[in-house]
């Protein structure tokens, strides 16, 4: 059950409307990294967490506030579109031709579909697609995917923030920042918690006694560039504490030629069997 108040989170209110800046908002909410991504994201993750306590309710917390995120977001999109397409804009339009290449930046969707409204869409458009949405059912991959998230939240809205000189739309912009900064650090505290409470041993523990073990840890050096050997990644204990990083500098391939095998006749495809 999830419970509504008329009241936003933080205030979203900007100084004069900005249909082309409205446009750009856009990106916060529908997109690949935008609200409605991480809202998403976090509610699959607590509905399918099977265990009941703490790590469920966090998820669900921060999940829920996203709800409260996008719902700032769309109500700055509908009041920095305010006026615009209105009769008096599409008049000064055309009295204006720079005006018009000012109004031309804003998205016709958002009025011909969005009634002037915010749209679940990036940018462009494009509309959201559940395939950003990453659900595992295994808290610590999905809680490293949680960081790697607010950090692309994180920085689409400080590129946001750089982009407008109007001050209620910087100050939701630095309460946003703020709550994205929030999340980060409890994702990270959450996979030390999961490590805490040997909780990890799915991913970092069980697999193990399957993999390649010589193939632990080394990178391979692939790449024309001759700094790679020189970072933390390249000598010394890996992170998990289990091999010593390498570097491979002349590496070889340990597959025989990638070559599909014949096509089926029936399918058409160029093969040799085609040349016969």
């Amino acid at each position: 059950m999830f419970f509504h108040t008329g009241k936003l989170q933080f205030e979203a209110k900007p100084e004069r409307p900005d249909p082309v800046y409205a446009r750009r908002l856009q990106e916060l909410v529908g997109g690949a990294a935008g609200e409605i991504t991480v809202t998403m994201q976090y509610l699959f993750q607590g509905f399918n967490c099977r265990m009941p306590g703490k790590y469920k309710d966090m998820i669900m917390d921060i999940a829920t506030e996203e709800i409260g995120h996008v719902e700032m977001l769309a109500t700055m999109v509908a009041r920095l579109l305010e006026g615009a397409p209105a009769q008096v804009t599409a008049e000064a339009v055309g009295e204006d031709p720079v005006l018009a290449a000012v109004i031309g930046g804003m998205d016709p969707q958002q009025a011909i579909i969005g009634g002037g409204a915010a749209l679940p869409a990036d940018s462009n458009g494009y509309p959201w697609n559940g395939r950003y949405v990453m659900a595992s059912g295994n808290l610590l991959a999905d809680f490293y995917a949680n960081v790697a998230a607010e950090a692309q939240s994180r920085l689409q809205t400080a590129r946001l923030y750089g982009m407008t000189d109007d001050a209620g739309v910087k100050a939701m912009l630095q309460f946003n920042l703020a709550r994205d900064t929030a999340h980060q650090n409890q994702w990270l505290a959450g996979i030390e918690q999961l490590r805490e409470d040997g909780l990890a041993d799915t991913v970092e523990d069980s697999l193990h006694e399957v993999e390649v073990t010589e193939h632990a840890a080394t990178l391979w050096h692939l790449s024309d560039g001759t700094e790679s050997q020189n970072g933390r990644w390249a000598a010394g204990p890996t992170p998990d504490g289990r091999h010593e990083f390498g570097v491979i500098t002349q590496p070889q391939p340990l597959g025989e030629p990638g070559l599909a095998p014949p096509p089926d006749p029936l399918l058409f495809a160029t093969g040799p069997t085609a040349a016969q």
